[in-house]
């Protein structure tokens, strides 16, 4: 039986995306670039600054949580891979062959790994980067698994970093350790792909086998409508369905019922920063009820720490339910209880954005804009290779590209 990173790089070497394919790629490419410049402003810029291209431009797209997730394997794959294949200058095909490496690597750890407290977005997004520039550069079958077993050092990354610029900062490091690799697999560095599979059973993957079939990126991926961590998508969503019936002042209590899987990312119960409440179900609550739409504005640390919201945070109760192994598995349940007596209550199993509630046109539009009032110019007409141009110009790095 071949090592599972020859199996993979045969896959992406050989694959020959279709038009639902180069879709998704431009929309991943359009998305990404959008929350890349939505946070050219950010504090993590500084820092970042020093990091080369992949490294620097993943980081800086991560940092607001606005960036895309596939589901099936819990990564958030274009902010890695479209970096890393900008950095390579390279295409849709490039990112298309990272993109379902990295889809296929996340779910072959599953999701005991992301249980565990791994990130799997770096632990699959460094050898899947690997591919992605390496695909980019034209490397042979066995360059790409050479390449892959060569990233997998920087194959590591922990959720305690939720919450603070370490969890950004580690995709980027994701991302740039995939670049390195495909370029030293590219100089002629040798590395044993079975290191691959020595790794995923060290991570807690041994006996399982990729699944090579299907589309690009199976399931598809999920586009964020709100800028936080995806499991608070839901429950923000379910209370903006009740919005119209009551105003914060009459909240007394709120009861969330929901698997506890689906909320394992939400590590702060008691924000007071603005990247610690996107990591925070109370908080999830308190913005949904008092901001007319929960942007970027909302996670701030003025905005977790207002006085109404502290008040909403300690009147949310939660119920984890048995079971559940995913950010979308069951349905979220809410019960709003008023000053009045009454008790009103929304479930949802889908948030909008999500591959069953697809994003239309228009909301993306309304999100590019959402990013920079300058983002829907700057997109327009955009290719794989002025995107690059364009990053370059807007998040210059002081190291050598």
């Amino acid at each position: 039986m071949p090592a599972i990173a020859e199996s993979l790089a045969e896959w992406a070497y050989g694959y020959e995306p279709d038009a639902e394919d180069l879709a998704l790629a431009r929309r991943s490419l359009l998305d990404t670039v959008a929350v890349t410049l939505a946070a050219r402003d950010h504090p993590v810029c500084a820092p970042a600054a020093e990091l080369p291209d992949a490294a620097r431009w993943a980081a800086v797209g991560h940092v607001l949580d606005f960036d895309d997730l596939h589901i099936e394997s819990t990564t958030h794959i274009s902010v890695v891979i479209v970096p890393a294949v900008l950095a390579a200058r390279g295409d849709a095909r490039a990112y298309l062959a990272g993109a379902g490496v990295m889809a296929r690597l996340g779910t072959l750890l599953g999701w005991s790994h992301y249980a565990a407290g791994w990130h799997a977005t770096c632990t699959a997004g460094a050898p899947a980067a690997a591919v992605a520039a390496g695909v980019a550069w034209g490397l042979t079958p066995r360059q790409l698994a050479t390449a892959m077993a060569l990233a997998v050092p920087g194959a590591g990354g922990v959720q305690a970093a939720f919450g603070t610029h370490g969890k950004s900062l580690q995709v980027g490091f994701a991302a740039e350790a995939g670049v390195r690799a495909a370029r030293l697999a590219r100089a002629g560095a040798t590395a044993d792909p079975r290191a691959v599979d020595a790794w995923l059973k060290l991570v807690g993957a041994e006996g399982r086998v990729p699944q090579t079939g299907g589309p690009a990126v199976p399931g598809g991926l999920a586009i964020k409508m709100f800028p936080c961590c995806y499991a608070m998508q839901r429950p923000i969503a379910a209370l903006r369905a009740l919005r119209a019936e009551y105003g914060p002042d009459d909240v007394t209590a709120v009861r969330v019922t929901t698997p506890g899987a689906t909320i394992h990312p939400l590590i702060h119960d008691d924000p007071y920063t603005g990247l610690e409440g996107k990591f925070s179900l109370p908080y999830a609550v308190a913005t949904a009820l008092l901001d007319d739409f929960p942007g970027f504005g909302a996670f701030t640390d003025d905005a977790v720490g207002r006085t109404e919201a502290r008040r909403l945070m300690a009147t949310v109760e939660t119920e984890r339910t048995e079971g559940g192994a995913g950010l979308l598995d069951g349905e979220v349940g809410l019960a709003v209880t008023l000053t009045d007596g009454r008790v009103l209550r929304s479930a949802l199993a889908h948030p909008p954005g999500s591959p069953q509630c697809p994003p239309t046109e228009a909301e993306l539009t309304e999100k590019f804009a959402a990013c920079g009032s300058d983002v829907p110019a700057l997109l327009k007409d955009t290719t794989w290779e002025s995107a690059r141009a364009l990053l370059l110009a807007e998040l210059p790095g002081k190291a050598p590209a």
